[in-house]
């Protein structure tokens, strides 16, 4: 199985906000439909050329090391869009082959080490590489996406957010209003990120960056409650760029919640013998067994390979998705959950890394333990219905009087958060 990259929330690892979104105006537009301007290649067609024409570069100036620079970015976007890590290490190569040229004034290569390292999840590598971009050119925009990227995952959000004011105010387009969003969501503002994402959209210069905005849209939807509205901009998202992952299985969620199981179950098949992401594996999964008698039945594929990916990412000592821990504390040996997040933690300090290692503890039978972490993932305000869920699981099981109120609201957040967790959401609320 080839390895692949991991995300967070659907997305690439994106984080930020800015101080100017403060002021953002109403925006109240319905999710529209657009496709691809005419002659605009597929974002892996796209992606696909641009690694030709670097690799063809080096070729012809083999001691250029701006082409070398050039190449390693062509093969991390390749990695990012494909979902396929394999990349990495030619980009890696090139990198060193570009420092080697010149390793005292290379802004490119500098940044190349930035997004190589946050790809990877070595992100107090990405923040290093990042702090030398910015110092080496303050007024260039890409350091700070670096930077902006790494300090979300280790959990430095107000230092997120300064990266990505920066980065508005020096490149204003899709890429910084995503991470703005995200930011923005973080913090407990959905309406706002909403906005920041319909920017993402209308300053998209490729199919790519404008599907992953829609995608978002309908993400920010879905977590809302908002069936309708994420359905149409998951549409959207693949009217733009056909079989967009993220887009797809947000459509089966969907599905799932509109009372089509089996429909939105065949997506998520599909899905996975394409891109065998852990959180695509865990929606089929969970999906799987809330339905009658299928629950009961043999473990399918979906959980095969969430098993193998959990015992290799046991091995190997190398970043976890948290979806794989969700999995192994649910519908595996919660031990290995806590394991599992306990080494991510020691490299990722984000609110889902710690509500991922709060709800390890708690199915591990450490419910005592698991309520900082809970805590600590609420702590930016977010207004999340699994982590509202998870925290109320465990203040249960600790037997503290907020509990209903955090299971109760989890289901006015988004009532259908969970195919398999909502129905215990619902049980709990009445214990």
């Amino acid at each position: 199985m080839r390895h692949l990259i991991t995300a967070v929330g659907g997305a690439a690892v994106v984080g930020g906000c800015v101080a100017g979104l403060l002021y953002l105006g109403p925006d109240t537009e319905s999710p529209t439909t657009a496709a691809p301007a005419a002659g605009t290649p597929a974002a892996g067609a796209a992606g696909t050329g641009a690694l030709d024409t670097a690799r063809k570069r080096t070729k012809a100036y083999p001691r250029d090391p701006a082409g070398w620079a050039s190449l390693a970015g062509a093969e991390i976007e390749q990695a990012r869009t494909t979902l396929d890590a394999t990349p990495l290490e030619a980009a890696d190569r090139a990198l060193r082959r570009s420092l080697a040229l010149d390793g005292t004034s290379n802004y490119a290569a500098v940044v190349g080490r930035g997004q190589l390292a946050n790809a990877r999840h070595e992100f107090t590598r990405g923040r290093e590489h990042g702090l030398r971009a910015t110092g080496m050119a303050p007024d260039r925009p890409d350091g700070y996406a670096v930077l902006a990227d790494a300090e979300i995952q280790l959990g430095h959000y107000p230092a997120a957010r300064t990266a990505v004011q920066r980065l508005l105010d020096l490149a204003p387009g899709s890429a910084a209003y995503a991470r703005a969003a995200y930011d923005l969501e973080t913090n407990g503002r959905p309406a706002d990120a909403g906005i920041a994402l319909k920017r993402a959209v209308d300053s998209a210069s490729t199919p790519g960056e404008r599907a992953f905005a829609q995608t978002r849209l309908g993400d920010l939807a879905w977590s809302r409650g908002q069936l309708g509205r994420a359905a149409a901009y998951y549409r959207a998202a693949l009217d733009t760029e056909p079989e967009y992952p993220y887009a797809v299985a947000g459509t089966a969620r969907v599905l799932a919640a509109r009372g089509e199981p089996g429909k939105a179950l065949d997506a998520y098949e599909r899905l996975t013998e394409r891109t065998p992401l852990p959180q695509f594996l865990l929606e089929a999964v969970e999906l799987r067994a809330s339905m009658p008698r299928a629950g009961d039945a043999v473990p399918g594929p979906a959980e095969a390979a969430l098993s193998a990916q959990v015992r290799l990412s046991r091995a190997d000592g190398g970043p976890v998705d948290p979806h794989l821990a969700l999995f192994a504390a649910d519908h595996g040996d919660p031990a290995d959950a806590v394991e599992l997040m306990r080494q991510e933690w020691t490299h990722t300090r984000s609110v889902i890394t710690a509500d991922a290692l709060a709800w390890a503890l708690h199915r591990d039978g450490r419910s005592g333990e698991a309520l900082k972490y809970a805590r600590r993932a609420a702590s930016t305000g977010w207004d999340n219905a699994l982590f509202r869920y998870h925290r109320g699981a465990i203040e249960a099981a600790l037997g503290l009087p907020g509990a209903r109120r955090q299971l109760r609201g989890a289901l006015e957040t988004n009532p259908y958060f969970s195919p398999y967790h909502a129905v215990r959401a619902q049980e709990l609320t009445r214990e």
